[in-house]
């Protein structure tokens, strides 16, 4: 099983600021987020509530093949309130040098997963590894530098724990359908058909 590092807020640092604890409301989106108000005619409604009940999340899942165009910083702390997880740029170089898996996200960034014989400490070792290789493309080494200086600023930081938990990776097969292995009550109800 794989899993990510899990980035817990014990006290708040400057330097981990985005870990920043709130009152009130929990967030609802990791990044930063208003209230806006819409008119919108009752099919839309309809159309949006069929994507997900919450009207502001199945306008982001919409949102969200244009929201991938637009770049993000090579690697960083994502937030939901006390715990955070590093995103990433996906890259190849990195899942070969370094062994972890990327689980992609809907907006092209990825988190970074691994099992339980490789720690936070060693993925550190084996990025500052890659980095002094001096034959890691440039794109890849922004990647590499932003992982190892997230991982540096928390390993440094008496107010974060870190912790590694386990995450499901479903791998599909060859020759399989997204959609069909992602879905299997929709596998099944074409069979009954």
């Amino acid at each position: 099983m794989q899993g990510p590092i899990i980035i817990t807020r014990k006290y708040l640092t400057p330097q981990l600021s985005t870990l920043s604890p709130r009152r009130g409301r929990p967030r609802k989106f990791a990044q930063p987020s208003r209230a806006v108000t819409l008119t919108l005619p009752e099919i839309v409604i309809d159309a949006l509530e069929a994507i997900d009940s919450d009207l502001s999340r199945a306008v982001v899942r919409l949102a969200q093949p244009e929201a991938a165009k637009r770049p993000h910083p090579a690697a960083e702390l994502v937030t939901f309130g006390r715990r955070a997880v590093i995103v990433v740029n996906p890259t190849r170089t990195l899942e070969r040098r370094t062994g972890v898996v990327l689980v992609p996200f809907s907006d092209g960034r990825a988190l970074i997963s691994f099992d339980g014989t490789m720690t936070p400490a060693g993925l550190e070792l084996l990025i500052q590894d890659a980095l002094d290789d001096h034959d890691l493309p440039d794109e890849d080494g922004r990647v590499f530098e932003s992982i190892r200086d997230v991982l540096k600023e928390v390993r440094r930081s008496a107010r974060v724990d870190v912790r590694q938990k386990h995450i499901m990776v479903l791998e599909l097969g060859p020759g399989s359908v997204n959609g069909d292995a992602a879905h299997p009550r929709r596998r099944r109800s074409a069979a009954r058909r």
